[in-house]
C-alpha cells in the first residue's frame, strides 16, 4: 500500500470536487449550507494557497486519489482558521489518513500563526467526530459567528 499526502494540483480539481460532493451525499450533506456546497469546491487548487495562509491536501492510495483535507482562514481572520473539507472515499477510511491530512493541516495553520482552529460537520459524521475528539478539538455550543455552513449541527474549537 502506497500512500502520498500533498497539495492540490489544479489537475486533480475534478476528482476532488466528485468525492467531495459523493461523501458529502453519504452523509446528507446535499444542499445549501453545507460543505459539498461551497462554490469553491469545484476548483479548490484556486482556493488554497499559502500565499492566502491556506492549504488544501489531497491524499493518493496507490495512485488513486482517494479524499483531501484542508485549512483556511475562518470569516478573513488572522488569528482564527478553520479545518475545511476533510473527506475519505469508504475504501481509504480506517487507514489513518484523516488523521494524518488533519494533523498537516494543523502544522501548517499553527506555522501560519493561527492561534485556534473551528470546524463545524455532522452529527452523522460519527467517526470524524470521534477523529476530531482525539486531535484536541472540543465542542461548541453554537457555531461561530461567520460560519457559512448553516446546516451544520457539530461545531467544534481547538486551540493552537
Amino acid at each position: 500500500m502506497t500512500v502520498n499526502i500533498e497539495p492540490i494540483q489544479s489537475q486533480q480539481d475534478e476528482a476532488i470536487c466528485a468525492i467531495i460532493k459523493a461523501v458529502g451525499a453519504e452523509f446528507g450533506a446535499v444542499g445549501e449550507g453545507f460543505g459539498p456546497s461551497d462554490p469553491e469546491v469545484f476548483a479548490m487548487s484556486q482556493h488554497y494557497s499559502q500565499d492566502s495562509k491556506s492549504l488544501y491536501l489531497v491524499a493518493t492510495l496507490n495512485g488513486n486519489i482517494v479524499g483531501g483535507c484542508g485549512i483556511a482562514p475562518f470569516a478573513q481572520s488572522k488569528q482564527t482558521c478553520e479545518l475545511k473539507k476533510l473527506f475519505l472515499l469508504p475504501q481509504s477510511r480506517g487507514l489513518g489518513l484523516g488523521k494524518a491530512l488533519a494533523e498537516q493541516c494543523l502544522d501548517f495553520a499553527k506555522q501560519q500563526g493561527y492561534v485556534q482552529c473551528y470546524l463545524d460537520t455532522l452529527t452523522s459524521m460519527a467517526s470524524a467526530i470521534l477523529l476530531y475528539e482525539k486531535l484536541g478539538f472540543n465542542h461548541l455550543d453554537k457555531p461561530l459567528d461567520g460560519t457559512e455552513h448553516s446546516r451544520c449541527d457539530v461545531w467544534m474549537l481547538k486551540i493552537l
